[in-house]
């Protein structure tokens, strides 16, 4: 089972391919105007994303190794194209507003990426969960952008006023150059807090033998081999011992 749900973690949370791995940036800029385009598009890709997977897991056997880039493009091409046919029939607003980069899911670098790293090699539970969760991180990805650009730059939330009247809309956060600064400041925000959580190890050259003013939490991990303060009572123990001995040994 841990086989199958890691993938699934790693996608959302420690391979982000938005926030992390900076993958599919066209989309990610273009289309996260508004939150319910970012989630819309975040979850046209993740139903292409894992079907892909699932397909390309039980050919990989089959298809030659020569060919198998244009075979992943024709199999990711053929799921695109069932999806933008749903999208025109039954979300046709939503089909207007992502516009031309529906097609351009084909070459997403992702759901290739995916494809030929890891469907290709694994069985079919685990390429399901790997497209599901890089699908999702994608999807919090792109609804994030949308949320923060939206709501500075208009005022509203999924179609919905959030913020007063008198709210003076930054119109800049829904266009062009807001894209670039909603990224960078979340993708800021994201590695200061994996900073706080990420402690460094135990060592030797880290030791300042102070523990009364050590900052280094880490040494209080179950990781650690030896405390500070332990080695520092042994070898004061060991020289009053010496120290003892030699005046028993003068007198």
């Amino acid at each position: 089972m841990n086989k199958t749900i890691k993938p699934l973690i790693n996608g959302i949370i420690t391979e982000n391919p938005t926030f992390v791995m900076m993958l599919g940036m066209c989309p990610t800029l273009a289309v996260t105007t508004s939150a319910i385009n970012g989630l819309g598009m975040g979850l046209t890709t993740t139903c292409v994303l894992v079907m892909s997977n699932i397909v390309i897991s039980c050919l990989r056997k089959v298809i030659p190794d020569k060919v198998r880039i244009p075979a992943f493009i024709v199999i990711i091409a053929s799921f695109v194209t069932i999806v933008e046919m749903l999208l025109e029939a039954y979300v046709p607003s939503l089909y207007t507003a992502l516009g031309i980069y529906i097609p351009l899911i084909v070459v997403n670098c992702i759901i290739l990426g995916r494809a030929e790293a890891f469907a290709s090699k694994n069985g079919i539970i685990a390429s399901m969960f790997d497209g599901l969760g890089m699908g999702l991180g994608f999807t919090i990805g792109l609804t994030c952008i949308g949320i923060v650009r939206e709501l500075i730059g208009s005022g509203f939330l999924f179609g919905y006023r959030i913020l007063p009247a008198a709210y003076e809309p930054l119109t800049i956060f829904i266009l062009a150059p807001g894209a670039f600064l909603v990224l960078s400041f979340l993708v800021a925000l994201l590695n200061k807090i994996r900073e706080k959580k990420d402690l460094p190890p135990f060592t030797a050259d880290n030791c300042t033998k102070d523990c009364k003013t050590c900052s280094m939490e880490a040494c209080l991990s179950k990781n650690m081999t030896a405390k500070p303060a332990d080695t520092g009572r042994k070898v004061k123990v060991r020289k009053a011992k010496d120290d003892s001995g030699k005046e028993n040994d003068n007198e």
